[in-house]
């Protein structure tokens, strides 16, 4: 039996995790350069320790910071039309995430190391992001290879 051909606009639970993801690093970084949304937008610079902006009054913000999460959507989006690039953007931007927050908790925050800037809850937010990315491109693609359009015609 064979499955019928999705449609080009159809995604496997993998890639609309990816455009999900990314699409939420999209909206963060856009949010990161609205004054109200970011408190202390006058203290914004382009990057390094003294930026006093912090997004939604919780974690550090700069320039710097907010292009990185720009960066980061349009990637996610870009990589979510095709499985095997929305699977390593998860796992790879994952195992990214969780690099961050080694290196945010090893770092003396006052110092020129922290360049992105990162403060204790930008730490603990880059452990969760990193882990539940990896989860998910992990668990999500167990069954790609299965319900891929082309399964059972090679």
């Amino acid at each position: 039996m064979t499955r019928p051909a999705a449609s080009p606009t159809t995604r496997s639970p993998l890639q609309l995790a990816a455009l999900i993801v990314g699409a939420v690093f999209l909206l963060v970084g856009v949010l990161g350069f609205i004054p109200g949304i970011t408190t202390n937008y006058d203290m914004l610079t382009f990057a390094g320790h003294h930026s006093e902006a912090k997004l939604l009054g919780v974690f550090e913000v700069s320039i710097l910071h907010n292009i990185v999460h720009l960066l980061f959507g349009v990637a996610g989006i870009a990589m979510s039309r095709r499985a095997d690039t929305a699977k390593l953007f998860l796992i790879g931007g994952g195992v990214i995430y969780l690099v961050l927050w080694i290196y945010g908790l090893l770092i003396d925050q006052n110092s020129g190391a922290n360049f992105v800037p990162v403060n204790s809850a930008d730490n603990w937010l880059h452990f969760v992001l990193g882990v539940a990315m990896v989860a998910l491109g992990f668990l999500l693609s167990r069954n790609t290879a299965a319900t891929a359009p082309w399964a059972g015609r090679l």
